[in-house]
């Protein structure tokens, strides 16, 4: 049976880190509360030289690496980073390609926040899946959202853990190995305009000169009742979409062995790993490196795999969630077939 499995990933993390106490000296949250409730130790900030585009390629570069492929066999190259790239409205996929020598890719870009590696890799095995001439992909992120993040802004402190970072993973057609199982995705529009940057856009063009100074996520409305409405209902729709990619699979929520979540708040991925029936060993909480949006997935499963929690025959569950707002789960069966 024709499949598609994970041939390579790859990591990149910029230099420059901010710690707990800074993080707290720039928001006025206490430090105990930033380290222990938001669960950030760390994260890592963009250096000068730390484009969008930049970290991408160096992540490619690392999962070409790993995936022992050149990156002239790369068919088709997805961008799955952000929408804050190295310029607006700007195709940041060609960019990649071209700097990494992938000569014979086509490439195009695609979003959905956070939820985006999860999202890229079931495009990319569907059109695997239904074209002879596409058998290598290769989806390359990068991330530098803090950019848009205000410390000192109360309404989006839920957002403080956001850092920076690439992420690419290099996928194959009929590879024997680490397959790639079905998806799952939820999504409520309901939140589309809650939390935005509320300027640079042509729902408020052209920009005044105080728009600079305001290029930041904030969260309209009542910051409170965003939170309880969102509270509601991404609880569920986490358990929603993990359980369906799992069951779609053809497994059993107790055959999950690993779970490669994004980073939030500490009891939050705590209470997940409970619901689950899972232990703190069957996944790691990335507090020494905070939110990298949709990064945070393959960076999980690249430390499991360092740390030993991964291992031939487990299966793993990516899962995340985009702001706007979608949730996303991916389930894959490491090793081989």
């Amino acid at each position: 049976m024709e499949h598609v499995g994970i041939a390579g990933i790859g990591i990149y993390l910029p230099e420059q880190r901010i710690s707990a106490k800074e993080i707290s000296e720039l928001s006025k949250i206490p430090e105990n509360v930033i380290a222990e409730k938001f669960g950030i130790r760390q994260k890592f900030l963009p250096g000068p030289g730390d484009t969008t585009s930049y970290m991408a390629i160096k992540a490619s570069e690392k999962a070409i690496e790993d995936a022992k492929i050149s990156p002239e066999d790369v068919d088709l190259l997805i961008w799955g980073g952000g929408q804050h790239k190295d310029y607006p409205c700007w195709l940041a996929g060609l960019k990649v390609a071209h700097e990494i020598g992938a000569s014979r890719a086509w490439s195009f870009d695609m979003e959905a926040m956070c939820g985006s590696m999860m999202v890229a890799i079931d495009i990319a095995k569907s059109i695997m899946l239904t074209r002879n001439d596409v058998n290598t992909v290769l989806i390359a992120s990068g991330y530098r959202n803090v950019d848009l993040i205000n410390p000192a802004e109360p309404s989006t402190s839920f957002m403080l853990d956001i850092g920076a970072g690439g992420a690419a993973v290099v996928l194959k057609k009929n590879l024997g190995r680490n397959i790639v199982l079905a998806s799952s995705f939820k999504g409520d529009g309901s939140f589309s305009e809650d939390c935005v940057v509320p300027v640079g856009g042509t729902k408020n063009w052209p920009m005044k000169e105080q728009d600079v100074k305001d290029f930041y996520f904030k969260v309209s409305g009542d910051p409170a009742e965003f939170k309880k409405r969102l509270s509601e209902k991404t609880t569920p729709n986490f358990f929603k979409v993990i359980r369906e990619s799992v069951k779609n699979s053809g497994y059993r929520e107790k055959d999950i062995d690993y779970l490669a979540i994004l980073h939030f708040k500490r009891s939050a991925h705590y209470a997940v790993l409970q619901e689950l029936g899972l232990t703190p060993e069957q996944s790691t909480y990335l507090e020494n490196y905070g939110h990298i949006g949709q990064n945070d997935q393959l960076l999980s499963i690249k430390l499991g795999l360092e740390k030993g929690k991964i291992k031939d025959g487990s299966l793993i569950v990516m899962v995340g969630a985009g702001l706007g707002f979608v949730w996303a789960a991916t389930t894959i069966r490491w090793g081989t077939v």
